[in-house]
């Protein structure tokens, strides 16, 4: 079904694979809508209850955009990042689902901003992350400018993606830019580990946990109390929440089903 990216589902957990090595993963128009596609895919399916994005090899999680291939799209570079790289990022962010990152290795450019749309990152320590964009003369893009402020600063935003520096591993997880740091031989148990865990918790209300902190930073304390009244009704009508106030009750351990 794809031929960019490797897709498969094993109890409950979605792993998507960037499979273009010979170029270090780098994003292709037709890897582009193939991610799109299989974050959709995703959601769509209940047998899902999380998601691990990665690349394969040891060297590249995503090197950005394929510039020997052209640019996506072609023409403007505006109308490239509307109708190839928003949707892409969007159809992350707007996942109702957890998505862990396993950062196999470098993330440049778009790639960078690909790993930063997940919402946890597990990086080996041969790991790194630039906001290379400006080393041949563009802007932050594909929602870096949103997410890197948001993550470590203003100032520190501006320095990475006004230098394009490589970020070591270990100064990713110092900044905040990524949640833990492992050695490359412990990356499939740690990412494994998570990734079990979020495929035995209440679905619905860890994405329903995303779609709220989505909003956080663009609303008042009073919007986002409201937010939280509403969103906790619709947890609250979930098959989990009877299992989980349940299981408390008769003190065992809880066996969600994600519904």
């Amino acid at each position: 079904m794809y031929q960019n990216l490797l897709y498969q589902v094993q109890d409950g957990i979605c792993t998507i694979t960037l499979n273009r090595p010979e170029v270090y993963n780098a994003l292709s128009t037709a890897l582009i809508e193939e991610i799109t596609q299989a974050f959709t895919q995703a959601g769509n399916d209940e047998a899902v209850r999380v998601v691990v994005l990665t690349g394969t090899g040891e060297k590249a999680f995503c090197s950005g955009a394929d510039l020997k291939g052209g640019m996506a799209g072609g023409g403007s570079l505006g109308e490239s990042l509307r109708k190839f790289y928003n949707p892409m990022i969007l159809s992350i962010r707007h996942l109702q689902k957890p998505v862990i990152c396993r950062l196999n290795g470098i993330a440049a450019g778009a790639g960078c901003s690909l790993a930063l749309a997940c919402d946890v990152i597990i990086a080996a320590d041969n790991a790194k992350m630039s906001q290379i964009f400006v080393s041949i003369g563009l802007i932050i893009d594909a929602g870096s400018s949103f997410f890197l402020p948001r993550l470590i600063g203003s100032q520190k935003a501006f320095e990475l993606a006004s230098t394009g520096r490589i970020v070591e591993a270990k100064e990713c997880f110092e900044l905040g830019l990524v949640n833990k740091v492992v050695p490359t031989s412990e990356l499939d148990i740690t990412v494994e580990t998570m990734a079990k865990i979020y495929a035995k918790a209440p679905t619905q209300a860890v994405g329903l946990i995303k779609k709220v902190l989505n909003q956080s930073y663009h609303s008042t304390l009073e919007e986002m109390l409201e937010l939280e009244a509403t969103h906790q009704d619709l947890a609250g009508k979930t098959q989990d929440f009877v299992e989980g106030v349940t299981a408390f009750l008769q003190k065992r351990p809880t066996n969600f089903q994600g519904r």
